[in-house]
């Protein structure tokens, strides 16, 4: 009996030594095929546009949370100087999910991207990829905010009520802390009357319309043209805004400077006076040179 037991115990042994070579094997197979494309797939979800006919071969690559944005800055980066004589083409993906976010900014995929701070500290891309700031969003609050009442944050209080949230689950004043809220308050949001908007516009005719009780979003100033602001509850404390981050392996000034300068006209062009506000982080000269803290005092 004792030795049907070791026998049966070492043909296990072996069996899972001989299964762990094999799926190491394929597993080192994968990921050193030549036919990996280094930039992931992702079908529909970019936009490409030519600086130049022929000659450069260099593609600007660039990362946004949205078709709407990735279509704005695609538009405005092929008609700059300094990225026609740096590049042959810019081609911007988008993507709603996280996790694509963290594809191209954990891996190195973007030159240029908008990410949220927390996600940039995380990986630690400023130090292994060199990527720099370059413009960022201030910070706000998210609040509940309703038409007629104001909201109470109190589990009977949401069992009929309309809630309007955004689709995008990097959202943090439309879908991460009303969900968070929520929870917390022990409701099951499957068994709520939760209305989706793809954006914090859409959100705000949803509720103007009556067509939900509530919203989750950050105040801006011309809510108070249609909504009181007395019917608003704040689930938040401050909540850093996101930021463009450029990777400079090499110190490409005129680069950062361009792509400042684009953004910097980007956000003048929106029409919430949130995006107005965006902050720089280096100074950029006239002739599109860097300035130290100290040029510019």
């Amino acid at each position: 009996m004792r030795f049907y037991t070791f026998s049966i115990s070492k043909i296990t042994i072996v069996t899972f030594l001989f299964l762990s070579i094999i799926s190491v094997f394929f597993i080192s197979a994968r990921f050193n095929s030549t036919n990996i494309n280094p930039i992931p797939v992702l079908l529909n979800v970019s936009t490409v546009c030519k600086v130049k006919e022929a000659g450069i071969k260099d593609t600007l690559v660039v990362y946004v949370p949205s078709e709407e944005l990735a279509n704005q800055i695609a538009d405005k980066l092929c008609l700059n100087d300094v990225v026609g004589r740096q590049f042959g083409e810019v081609e911007v993906f988008w993507g709603y999910k996280l996790s694509d976010s963290i594809e191209f900014l954990g891996k190195g995929f973007a030159d240029l991207i908008l990410a949220k701070e927390n996600i940039v500290e995380a990986f630690m891309v400023e130090s292994t990829y060199n990527y720099q700031a370059v413009l960022g969003y201030p910070s706000y609050r998210a609040f509940f905010i309703s038409l007629k009442e104001k909201p109470r944050l109190d589990k009977a209080y949401f069992l009929d009520k309309r809630i309007g949230l955004l689709e995008y689950p990097t959202s943090r004043s439309g879908h991460i802390l009303p969900k968070a809220q929520l929870k917390k308050l022990d409701l099951n949001i499957e068994n709520l009357d939760v209305r989706y908007a793809n954006s914090h516009d859409a959100l705000r005719a949803l509720l103007a319309s009556g067509e939900v009780d509530l919203i989750s979003s950050y105040w801006k100033e011309d809510d108070q043209e249609r909504f009181s602001h007395n019917y608003v509850t704040p689930i938040s404390d401050n909540i850093s805004g996101s930021k463009w981050y450029l990777k400079m392996e090499q110190r490409n000034t005129d680069l950062y400077c361009a792509v400042q300068k684009t953004l910097l006209s980007l956000a003048q062009q929106q029409m919430s006076s949130y995006f107005h506000q965006a902050e720089k982080y280096l100074v950029c000269g006239d002739n599109g040179s860097l300035l130290e803290m100290s040029d510019e005092q």
